[in-house]
């Protein structure tokens, strides 16, 4: 998805909103490339649109996020991790509640990623969600998480915090992506359509039935869809009924339970999932595997 937008960003509504938290008291340095915070926040709170100029890695263990930049939104499970670049502004919203995990990257000028090289660089100048692996999470669990106003760490702690942070790098660059991102319009009556999709994406099925509400024929949504978001209304709620599959599956919810609450019969939930990501529904939500 690009990355520069002059929009200002709509990231959806939420029940409480909040400010990011002090972020120039964790700015990375050379000298410490990696800095972590930790945050509890409520399901439905929402950490309102902001920027950075280094590069984030956001991450929970407890609950799923929704990050939302001004192309999209994306779904994070706590067995993923989501890298935002530099410069993007985003928003994060709470599926569940959730220990969020920000962990703020120094970038030299010009660069991006995890300490890759050049050639590798295109892939972490967008934003993208990551396989987290074990150690990884737990990496991320262990860093220290004091802001610079706190009592500085002793030379035993900033010893340990450099090994860490060279350890996730190393993760990082090691992590596979995968496809759990929503891409969004420009249009405000597509946009509009689209953010009623992604709260509840089994109030209606069919393309007239969502239109109704936006003020436009069914017509002009589904050329507004082709327009702006290259696919058909149908492609694209798959990818939101998706990404709520993926919210559910780590609830510990099994695949009937999902299948059912999306209006879906188990087969033919099977059957999205895998025309979708190429895989079974067990091995893609990572369940032991299920029948069906």
């Amino acid at each position: 998805m690009p990355s520069i937008s002059t929009e200002p960003l709509r990231a959806g509504k939420a029940t409480a909103y909040v400010d990011t938290i002090t972020p120039h008291l964790y700015v990375p340095t050379a000298q410490r490339p990696v800095r972590a915070k930790c945050r509890w926040l409520e399901m439905d709170t929402q950490v309102k649109p902001h920027s950075h100029p280094w590069a984030q890695l956001a991450i929970s263990s407890t609950g799923t996020i929704r990050l939302t930049v001004a192309q999209g939104t994306f779904i994070v499970p706590p067995s993923r991790a989501l890298w935002v670049p530099p410069g993007i502004e985003h928003a994060v919203t709470m599926v569940d509640s959730a220990d969020l995990r920000t962990m703020y990257f120094y970038q030299t000028d010009g660069r991006c990623g995890p300490d890759v090289g050049p050639q590798e660089e295109a892939a972490w100048r967008q934003c993208r969600v990551l396989n987290a692996s074990a150690l990884l999470r737990a990496v991320a669990r262990e860093l220290p998480t004091l802001p610079d106003d706190s009592l500085n760490l002793s030379e035993q702690d900033r010893a340990r915090e450099h090994h860490l942070s060279a350890l996730l790098l190393d993760e990082l660059r090691r992590a596979s992506a995968v496809q759990l991102g929503v891409n969004l319009p420009k249009d405000k009556r597509l946009r509009l359509l689209c953010e009623a999709v992604l709260a509840d994406p089994t109030r209606y099925v069919t393309l007239e039935d969502w239109a109704r509400d936006t003020g436009a024929s069914p017509r002009t949504v589904a050329r507004l869809f082709k327009q702006e978001l290259e696919c058909t209304f149908t492609h694209w709620r798959q990818q939101v009924v998706l990404a709520h599959a993926v919210s559910l599956a780590a609830r510990n919810w099994p695949i009937q339970r999902i299948a059912a609450e999306l209006d879906y019969s188990p087969s033919a939930f099977s059957a999205m999932v895998r025309r979708t990501v190429g895989m079974p529904p067990a091995r893609f939500f990572g369940m032991h595997a299920q029948s069906l």
